[in-house]
């Protein structure tokens, strides 16, 4: 998501392009999954397009592995050079969203999205948000979950990348089954109740997870960081299969973990809401399984550099920092103005949502004082 300065690699600006949409997608269908309840047709479209686009996250996280890895330079000045990028923006637009979504919300905006409590959004709770944001993300800035994640994926970085240096294929398969094996535990978590398992003084964690400990087995080799490695494994590594082998790997995967995330989604909110997003987990087997296929059908992909293709993957950080309360307005206007069945609306609003945002961050662009909270 975040530009550097190597090698420019066509077809990651497609890939980044791609994960882009996917998070506007994402988020488009927010509004609809909180009807469950009262419109099961809106359910069931926001489920249909937010479980296909779960892999919008990993992709990013491995495109940071393929740009990123290994790092050439000292620890010192890779810490400069990446977290300042980082946090320049993370602060600007913590304060700034908080702004926009008071003054649309206070000044004739609409709180048809069911997320929304408006309590949240008087001129005391968007002042205290101002510095709030040091402790974590609040609803107007939700998308920025992913930065302060970034951040910490850059701490570890020069460590890993020391290791990725001097390891062989085989120890990094061997860290990678690992992390895979870690993939499972989402799921083992949800259905470990039912055989019997009660949890350690009422907390659920898993493989010595409790009240006073919150680093489980699995813990040092789990998450995004498993992302980066198999990024950095899958270019120093290439697969090298045909394109016959591709698909046939790449399909069934895609739709096996598609269908998984799909019908865990509409049955864990039926029978298990406490566990709804458990399938929705960017860490989770079956999200793994649809990140992979789509990372190496696209990296396969022989892509020409495109001026436009690359001018627009280089605005997709900024397009993903200021798109949330972007999408809060285009989501009233469509909503009341265009009269489609929800499975229509969703990526019509995606759409929306990501040129409007694009235009605003070309805008932005343009100004050298307002081009470092967007690139």
């Amino acid at each position: 998501m975040e530009q550097v300065k190597r090698e420019h690699i066509a077809w990651i600006d497609l890939m980044r392009i791609t994960a882009c949409f996917f998070v506007m997608i994402s988020h488009s269908c927010d509004p609809f999954v909180a009807q469950a309840a009262t419109n099961p047709l809106a359910f069931i479209s926001g489920a249909f397009w937010g479980s296909l686009v779960r892999p919008c996250v990993p992709l990013f996280v491995m495109m940071t592995g393929v740009l990123l890895l290994p790092i050439n330079m000292d620890m010192a000045t890779f810490y400069s050079r990446r977290i300042k990028r980082i946090v320049i923006p993370l602060i600007f637009w913590s304060i700034v969203l908080p702004i926009l979504y008071y003054l649309y919300l206070n000044f004739g905006g609409s709180t048809t999205n069911l997320n929304i409590v408006k309590e949240d959004h008087t001129l005391a709770a968007t002042v205290r948000k101002f510095y709030t944001f040091i402790f974590n993300f609040n609803y107007d800035n939700i998308p920025l979950w992913y930065l302060y994640m970034l951040i910490g994926l850059y701490l570890i970085m020069p460590v890993l990348s020391s290791w990725l240096n001097q390891a062989s294929q085989k120890d990094i398969k061997r860290i990678l089954i690992i992390w895979g094996i870690s993939l499972f535990l989402p799921f083992i978590k949800m259905f470990a109740p039912a055989l019997g398992y009660t949890g350690n003084y009422g907390n659920m964690g898993l493989l010595g997870i409790c009240d006073w400990n919150p680093n489980g087995t699995f813990y040092y080799v789990s998450g995004f960081i498993g992302y980066l490695v198999l990024a950095f494994y899958l270019m120093k590594f290439p697969l090298n299969w045909s394109w016959k082998k591709t698909w046939a790997v790449a399909l069934p995967v895609f739709v096996a973990g598609y269908v998984i995330t799909l019908l865990g989604f509409i049955f864990a909110q039926k029978y298990s809401p406490a566990n709804l997003e458990t399938v929705w987990y960017f860490t989770g087997i079956n999200v793994f399984m649809m990140t992979f296929s789509v990372f190496i059908v696209i990296q396969k992909l022989r892509v020409n550099f495109s001026p436009l293709l690359a001018k627009i993957a280089s605005l997709t950080f900024g397009i993903y920092l200021c798109h949330f309360v972007l999408l809060q307005v285009s989501f009233d206007f469509i909503h009341r103005f265009i009269g489609l069945p929800p499975y229509l609306l969703i990526p019509i609003l995606a759409f929306t949502t990501f040129w409007v945002s694009y235009c605003v961050v070309w805008i932005l662009h343009k100004f050298s004082l307002t081009r470092r909270v967007v690139m």
